[in-house]
């Protein structure tokens, strides 16, 4: 038995589990990932005929599991989808039997009791398969008519910058074949007028991104004009040279690959381009507006120009917060770092600064948010090669001050108590340094 059919029978465990329930509590992550594993488990079961109630939080911690257990009977079902593997001990204290979902690394033994990890049969969770896609698994087992959900999570998988190699490989052939997903040839962007595109896209991040009149020079240089999805083969190339010449001279080599290839249209969803798909559950995770992502999930097409109005607006503010904050940056001795208030989005300022200005060293961003401090590290697959591992240097660090962390070795997440930026960041570069240099031998880099 092969690693991807080992994960089919744990996926097929689970949806043996939730089957015998009349009632399920759904908890889901809040960014892309997540939300599409809330749309994918909120249509399986509605199929299924099995009631649930749903709901959508930033992190697991004590308040979920309290608000959870304040509606929950012994006996009934709690499913949590994109979170839960790395925190056995909330699994424990929650009042029903728990199904986890999810794609982090595991930690200790979990008293769940069933969970569908891909870590667990040698499958990398962090590249291979994401949330949204391990749902998927078990949605297909809880429905033979569930293929059309395919395309969520390929969504998912997207959200989460994932490689179409072996689980999401077999997905998305799956989600080909039956016509779910089909795919283009060009630029990794949404739809929409160029200079737009090019200005106020945080992927890719260039020269231009946040000035709109630098956009449209360059667009004047090239000769080109109009939206996006318009231009001919002709077109997309020569702007898909011009962007690959402003990456290579400083980029990391996974960005022109982040930037240049097949771009997936999900044809059983309001919006077709992958990309637009997700800037808006992202833009409603950031927002905490999460039934607008949810209903776009469930092809709910009134709520479409609301969605599309907000995304818009807020990836223009976002554009210009990451290309004011990138010049804020401070470099450790192994990492990059940037101490902000209230940032737009500190994952996308983590990903735009490692994927396309510092990828020679890990970046991590502390911001405080709402009287804590919250913590965005991302590195690249290159990093990892070379001994990285972000999700066991946030644990580490954010646990020596007072917090909790976790996530990928490529990206993870910590919260930390205000005041302790200096040394949780001070912890986390000496990780991060012993973490590359035993890799290479005891020398250092």
């Amino acid at each position: 038995m092969n690693e991807l059919e080992k994960l089919i029978n744990l996926a097929k465990n689970a949806a043996n589990k939730i089957r015998k329930h009349n009632f399920v509590r759904v908890v889901c992550h809040n960014d892309a990932d997540g939300l599409t594993s809330a749309g994918i488990m909120a249509q399986a079961l509605l199929r299924a005929g099995i009631c649930f109630q749903l709901s959508i939080a930033g992190k697991l911690d004590e308040s979920v599991v309290e608000e959870v257990n304040s509606g929950i009977s012994q006996g009934e079902l709690v499913i949590f989808c994109d979170m839960g593997s790395g925190q056995p001990e909330l699994i424990g204290k929650v009042a029903a039997d728990v199904v986890v979902l999810d794609h982090h690394q595991p930690v200790g033994q979990s008293p769940a009791k069933a969970v569908v990890n891909a870590h667990m049969v040698g499958i990398d969770g962090a590249t291979d398969i994401s949330a949204s896609g391990t749902c998927y698994l078990v949605a297909r087992e809880l429905g033979t008519g569930n293929i059309d959900l395919a395309g969520l999570a390929i969504a998912g998988a997207v959200g989460d910058r994932q490689l179409f190699q072996t689980a999401n490989a077999f997905i998305l052939e799956e989600a080909l074949k039956a016509g779910v997903v089909s795919v283009r040839k060009g630029l990794k962007v949404g739809d929409g007028g160029l200079a737009d595109v090019l200005a106020y896209s945080t992927e890719p991040f260039l020269d231009v991104t946040g000035y709109p009149e630098k956009a449209s020079e360059f667009l004047n240089q090239l000769g080109l004009s109009g939206n996006i999805e318009n231009l001919s083969e002709e077109e997309l190339s020569k702007l898909a040279s011009a962007i690959a010449l402003k990456l290579v001279r400083q980029a990391s080599p996974e960005a022109i690959e982040a930037v240049i290839g097949e771009v997936f249209l999900l044809n059983r969803e309001l919006v077709h381009n992958v990309y637009d798909f997700i800037s808006i559950l992202n833009t409603c995770g950031k927002q905490k507006v999460y039934g607008l992502a949810l209903a776009l999930c469930l092809k709910d097409s009134s709520i479409v120009d609301e969605a599309l109005s907000l995304t818009k607006e807020h990836e223009k503010n976002l554009a210009v917060d990451v290309r004011d904050s990138v010049e804020k940056i401070r470099k450790g001795e192994n990492i990059w770092y940037i101490s902000t208030v209230d940032a737009l989005s500190t994952g996308s300022l983590a990903t735009t600064v490692v994927r396309y200005l510092h990828p020679e060293l890990p970046f991590i961003c502390v911001n405080e948010s709402e009287g804590i401090l919250k913590v965005s590290a991302r590195g690249t697959r290159e990093l990892v090669s070379k001994g990285l591992d972000l999700a066991f240097a946030l644990r580490e660090a954010a646990g020596a001050v007072g917090g909790s962390g976790g996530g990928h070795s490529v990206a993870s997440g910590a919260s930390i108590p205000l005041g302790s930026t200096e040394e949780f960041l001070s912890i986390a570069d000496r990780i991060i340094g012993d973490q590359l240099r035993k890799n290479s031998s005891g020398k250092a880099r």
